[in-house]
């Protein structure tokens, strides 16, 4: 099918490279990690409006908030200045991966994995997929197209060096809500969990992580969380 002028462009796949900002980067297997996630997103306790109008606990929770709302738009703001940051197109790519990682993590293709995980990642990954082909021969993963809702939560900016911000790692942790269908065989072939005629609504808060500095630097998925 031709495109045409008003076609959306199709986020790239991880063997073809990462685009972002108009420019396509190589894949690199040894991109160096910070190797932790810096403030990792927790759900925000609920808090009565008139608790926040009244209370010396009201205003200083709204203070704190204030904070963090102001270092998700400082690094948002470094994000376009220096790669021209784009909400849209990084949710569209962000999918992207996440489709791919899970299609990967699926077929036990733990080589593959490797360029788009940091390397703790893809230790965690590694030792998920051998627990489970342990116990499963094989499985079936689908994902549903589109995605139900994909949500940025969070916003952090990592730097090495006070006297220069732009060396510096970024991580923006996002919430996908898709749905799914999963099935797992013995190896007989035979069907021991699951039912892939059935979908599955699924939420996953996965951290992307960019370095601001390295040469053919790239996102990648540095961590999940289980809230």
């Amino acid at each position: 099918m031709s495109s045409g002028a008003g076609a959306a462009p199709k986020p790239p796949s991880l063997s073809e490279g990462v685009s972002f900002g108009g420019y396509k980067v190589a894949l690199k297997a040894d991109m160096p990690s910070p190797g932790f996630v810096f403030e990792p997103y927790r759900v925000p306790e609920p808090i009565p409006f008139w608790k926040r109008l009244f209370t010396p606990s009201g205003w200083s929770r709204t203070k704190e908030d204030a904070i963090l709302q102001f270092m998700n738009a400082f690094t948002v703001s470094k994000l376009r200045k220096k790669i021209g940051y784009n909400k849209k197109q990084f949710q569209e790519q962000a999918f992207n991966i996440y489709k791919e990682v899970n299609k990967l993590i699926a077929r036990g293709d733990i080589p593959s994995l490797q360029k788009a995980l940091t390397d703790d990642m893809h230790s965690t990954v590694k030792n998920e997929i051998r627990k489970r082909q342990s116990k499963w021969k094989s499985v079936h993963w689908e994902l549903v197209e589109p995605a139900v809702s994909i949500r940025t939560l969070k916003a952090r900016m990592i730097t090495l060096d006070k006297n220069d911000l732009n060396k510096a790692y970024v991580q923006l942790t996002l919430e996908f809500i898709t749905k799914q269908k999963f099935e797992a065989y013995n190896s007989k072939r035979e069907v021991v969990s699951g039912d892939k005629s059935k979908e599955v609504l699924v939420k996953d808060i996965w951290v992307f992580e960019r370095s601001l500095f390295h040469p053919g630097a790239y996102w990648r998925v540095c961590a999940r969380i289980t809230l």
